[in-house]
């Protein structure tokens, strides 16, 4: 972990007649992001104002008061006090309420993610949970009370401790099957030539620093250019993915093609029956191909003169 990183909050990891001291870390790094200000025409920055909404007065912040609206236009109006109040009822214990396979909690139900270390007297019971959770394969669900809300989270271990994760509620969380998506049938070739493709481009992990945001990168680099006085030119990059004059490829074209464009990955993707369907995609391979390229443009007769 960081040296920079700080903890949010002490909490006890509580299952059974075992406590965990534990200190919350917030998992990701914020500002990440870039930002601009507003600002008048001449470059001065502009100041946000609340607004009476019946008297068109500026409202210091020190006279606002939050309010919750329980009919329509009709609030019940809280105090700072009263609202502090409300969060003093948040619990510094995470409940342990039952173990399940780590792979039975679906992706979609994750939210924001904490890193737990042990606090003071906390190293050998985190030590034993991180463990337990190892071998067998599970994690833990629990209840937690922070800031007002009651959370449902998952504790999963990986290899250099414990994960906090927070869990969004059944309600919160939309379904594929009310999508009505329509069924559709894939023929064997079409399936074989999917495997064939997904082999060709596999990984055996994932590298997050594979990765990097090439927008911002983009972005900065602009930035940079108006530092220096350059004028911002428009970016003339493509669309991937797009097919010219919404040209429809046959989906066995496309996995052809999609294989002749990409090198194999291995010897492994050339043994049968894999060569097989690769020499069987060859030549249509070469027809889509061909579809979909531009013609080229005919050679000038001679060269212009000077």
């Amino acid at each position: 972990m960081a040296t920079s990183a700080r903890s949010i909050a002490s909490l006890t990891l509580s299952f059974g007649l075992v406590n965990v001291p534990v200190r919350l870390y917030s998992a990701t790094e914020p500002g990440a992001d870039i930002r601009f200000n507003l600002l008048d025409k001449d470059g001065s920055r502009l100041k946000q104002q609340y607004v009476n909404e019946r008297t068109k007065k500026v409202v210091e912040r020190k006279d606002m008061v939050k309010g919750y609206e329980v009919e329509d236009n009709q609030f019940v109006l809280f105090t700072a006090e009263e609202l502090k109040q409300l969060e003093e009822g948040s619990s510094h214990v995470i409940e342990i309420v039952s173990f399940v396979p780590q792979a039975s909690i679906d992706p979609l139900y994750y939210d924001k993610s904490y890193l737990l270390a042990p606090d003071k007297r906390g190293e050998k019971p985190y030590a034993l949970l991180a463990e337990a959770l190892r071998q067998s394969g599970r994690c833990a669900l629990a209840k937690w009370a922070w800031k007002a809300k009651q959370y449902v989270a998952q504790v999963r271990a990986n290899d250099d401790g414990l994960i906090l994760q927070q869990l969004r509620y059944a309600a919160e969380v939309r379904s594929l099957a009310d999508l009505d998506i329509p069924k559709a049938t894939v023929s064997k070739p079409e399936l074989q030539l999917a495997l064939q493709l997904v082999d060709q481009i596999a990984a055996d992990h994932f590298d997050p620093e594979q990765f990097h945001d090439e927008e911002r990168a983009r972005v900065l680099a602009a930035i940079d250019e108006k530092v220096r006085g350059r004028k911002i030119v428009a970016s003339s990059r493509e669309e991937h993915g797009a097919v010219a004059g919404g040209q429809v490829i046959d989906l066995m074209d496309a996995l052809r093609a999609s294989l002749g464009a990409r090198p194999a990955k291995s010897a492994k993707a050339a043994k049968a029956p894999a060569a097989k369907v690769t020499e069987l995609a060859a030549a249509p391979a070469r027809k889509a191909a061909k579809r979909a390229a531009p013609e080229p443009e005919a050679a000038p007769r001679r060269r212009a003169q000077k």
